[in-house]
C-alpha cells in the first residue's frame, strides 16, 4: 500500500496542468442526422493528448523514440452531454488526473467554444509498455512533463 501511495500523484496535485486545444468539426465527422459520429470523440481525445504533450514541451513521437516506451490505451470512457455539429468550434481541455509508476490517466472536456456548452467528458487510462508489449516504469526523463 505504501508503495502505491508513493508512486501515485492525484488530480488535486495535477490540476495546474490543463491544456486547451481547438478543433472545428468537419463534415466528414458527422452522421446522417448531422451530428458528430460518436467514435470521433475518442479521436479528439487523442488530439488533446498530442497537443498536451506539445504544449508541455515534447513531441509524443520523440518520447517513443527516445525511451522505447509506449502509452497503450487500457481503458477509455466518454460521456456525451450535448451534440456537436458540423462547423462547431470546440475546445478540448486535457489534463493528467492521475500519474503512477506505470500508468497515466488523462481527463477531457469538450466544450462548444461560442456558447461554452459542455459537449462531452471522458478519460483514457494508459499503461507504459516496452517494445515487446510488456509493462515498464514510466521513463524518469519524461515524468516531469506529466506532473
Amino acid at each position: 500500500m505504501a508503495d502505491q501511495i508513493s508512486n501515485t500523484t492525484t488530480a488535486q496535485a495535477l490540476s495546474h496542468s490543463k491544456v486547451s486545444t481547438e478543433i472545428r468539426v468537419r463534415y466528414a465527422e458527422t452522421d446522417q442526422m448531422g451530428l458528430v459520429y460518436y467514435a470521433n470523440y475518442l479521436i479528439w481525445f487523442e488530439v488533446g493528448r498530442a497537443e498536451f504533450c506539445r504544449q508541455k514541451g515534447f513531441v509524443y513521437r520523440d518520447f517513443e523514440h527516445d525511451t522505447g516506451a509506449f502509452l497503450a490505451v487500457a481503458e477509455a470512457q466518454c460521456r456525451y452531454h450535448n451534440p456537436a455539429r458540423y462547423d462547431d468550434l470546440l475546445t478540448i481541455e486535457t489534463q493528467v488526473s492521475e500519474f503512477r509508476k506505470r500508468t497515466v490517466r488523462f481527463q477531457y472536456e469538450l466544450i462548444r467554444k461560442e456558447s461554452q456548452i459542455l459537449v462531452a467528458t471522458g478519460m483514457t487510462l494508459h499503461v507504459v509498455l516496452d517494445r515487446q508489449g510488456r509493462p515498464k516504469s514510466f521513463p524518469t526523463s519524461y515524468r516531469h512533463f506529466f506532473l
